[in-house]
């Protein structure tokens, strides 16, 4: 989902979001009393918590292995996942920053001057810059965990709330956690590589456990 395409998003609907939108490439807590009203959907049953592969990208998200996809699955190596992940304020603002600029270069609706954008399409604005940051958080989370997204409509991403309710009486600038699920593969070789930095760094630990036993 570009920039380009805001039109779409502007007038479309603006209910709880699937995207088709494909990636190339602890437990959420809520600190505003607005998000509070917005409860996330439960977590469900099941599943292999996934240990990240790389600790410094998406910090306090979650995600879960949910299994292997039943069909369309030919090489079983296609598997369902559940994330969740907080979209960042500053990103959810930089982009509505962006997404205003662009809007008002083609904007000319009948009462308002030429590039304004009446106030009844603001908060659509708002919704596309968080549905914007969202996807980009899940994008995030392929390398936070070490996988691979698919493509075509087997790439959707599918936010479990409804974004219409989270955007109600939301302030510029806050966080907003989320749930999502999506299908994906494991990227061998970032697995690998996590793998043999984990298996390095046990043994460092085990020499220096007998030097210091030597001592």
């Amino acid at each position: 989902m570009k920039i380009a395409s805001i039109a779409t998003i502007l007038f479309g609907s603006a209910a709880a979001f699937t995207t088709t939108t494909p990636f190339h490439h602890e437990t959420s807590t809520v600190s505003n009393t607005f998000l509070k009203a917005v409860e996330l959907t439960p977590e469900p049953e099941g599943g292999e918590e996934l240990t990240k592969v790389s600790e410094t990208s998406l910090p306090g998200s979650r995600m879960k292995n949910m299994g292997l996809v039943e069909e369309d699955n030919p090489d079983g190596d296609i598997y369902n996942f559940w994330l969740t992940a907080v979209a960042k304020g500053d990103e959810i603002k930089k982009l509505r920053i962006q997404t205003e600029k662009e809007a008002s270069k083609k904007a000319n609706f009948p009462g308002f001057r030429k590039g304004q954008i009446p106030p009844y399409a603001q908060p659509k604005m708002t919704m596309f810059a968080i549905q914007e940051a969202v996807i980009k958080t899940c994008e995030a989370s392929l390398e936070a965990y070490g996988l691979q997204s698919l493509q075509g409509s087997q790439g959707e991403v599918k936010v479990n709330e409804d974004m219409q309710e989270v955007c109600k009486g939301y302030k510029l600038g806050n966080d907003i956690p989320f749930t999502a699920t999506y299908k994906g593969k494991f990227d061998e070789a970032v697995q690998a590589a996590s793998e043999e930095g984990h298996d390095t760094a046990a043994m460092e630990d085990v020499v220096v456990d007998v030097e210091a036993v030597a001592e």
